[in-house]
């Protein structure tokens, strides 16, 4: 038994596939494809640095490590480090090898603090408290069964609102990128994160391969998109939410509610079987949401992190 890590490398197809596999049996929770890993690794900011490691064993990829600067909040010297095992393969080396490599990389970058998601259950806990890192806020994964599952009825926006799906922004998603960043911005997080750079958003959000811009739903106020869900599919029957949220000045009148639900129903009417979401534990308003809509807690990740050097 020999366990390496290495950088993906982008030119060989076995590489993603790999990488996505162990991805979708350590997180089954969060989608993930073949093509959403590449583009990823090739439309990331040029700041994030963001770089893509696997574990190999005897030619078989084991595990995977994100590894990438924080590069758009105020603070320097931070970075991330997530790192995903495969279930069968774990206590073999690939997990401590990757987050020594990935260490590495992020202290010749610069970073003096590295964040980490780690699964919240006795082992991963454990393991990342072993390499010195201490846990901080934690996150839940919510399921609902879209097949057999029932869904809140649809309801009518409120006068002078109607609601659009991400298709008629495809000309000028602009407005969307503004609310998307204002949103963003109040997320609850131990890294402030703010989304000024417009292409590079378009790369990296609005031309995802996982984004479904027919499931995404936007409503919109005078004209302004005021609330929205950005929503993601894999093509196998699984809708996940990479964003929901509201503009300031609109909060308080249901309106996510109104956009996640309106998508939820045409993720069914589309064939989706399964849709994912994630909250932060602190994050009431939108936990509420995601229950009233017949979420479920599935799983909980905490975010750990450690001082380098």
């Amino acid at each position: 038994m020999t366990v390496i890590v290495r950088d993906l490398r982008p030119e060989v197809r076995a590489d993603a596939e790999g990488f996505s596999r162990v991805r979708r049996l350590a997180v089954p929770f969060m989608l993930s494809t073949p093509e959403s890993v590449l583009h990823d690794l090739t439309h990331s900011h040029p700041d994030a640095r963001f770089t893509q490691l696997v574990a190999e064993e005897d030619g078989e990829i084991t595990g995977t490590a994100q590894v990438s600067l924080a590069h758009d909040s105020s603070e320097p010297g931070q970075g991330n480090a997530n790192i995903y095992v495969h279930p069968e393969r774990t206590g073999r080396g690939a997990g401590t090898l990757l987050v020594r490599t990935a260490e590495e990389r992020l202290a010749a970058l610069g970073v003096r603090k590295v964040y980490s998601w780690v699964p919240d259950e006795p082992a991963g806990r454990a393991f990342a408290e072993r390499r010195g890192y201490r846990p901080s806020r934690s996150a839940y994964f919510l399921r609902l069964d879209l097949a057999n599952g029932t869904l809140p009825p649809l309801q009518d926006p409120p006068p002078g609102m109607e609601l659009r799906s991400g298709a008629d922004f495809a000309g000028d998603p602009r407005p969307v990128f503004e609310l998307d960043a204002e949103v963003t911005s109040d997320e609850p997080g131990d890294v402030d994160t703010a989304l000024t750079d417009y292409e590079a958003w378009l790369e990296a959000t609005w031309r995802h391969p996982l984004l479904d811009l027919g499931l995404t739903t936007v409503a919109v106020a005078d004209g302004r998109p005021v609330a929205f869900t950005l929503a993601y599919t894999d093509g196998a029957g699984r809708y996940g939410t990479a964003m929901t949220g509201t503009a300031r000045a609109h909060r308080g009148r249901g309106l996510a509610k109104l956009a996640k639900t309106a998508s939820l129903h045409r993720a069914r009417a589309a064939g989706c079987t399964e849709a994912f979401t994630g909250n932060d534990t602190g994050n009431e308003p939108m936990i509420t949401v995601n229950k009233w809509l017949g979420y479920e807690v599935c799983a909980t990740e905490v975010r750990h992190v450690r001082e380098l050097g």
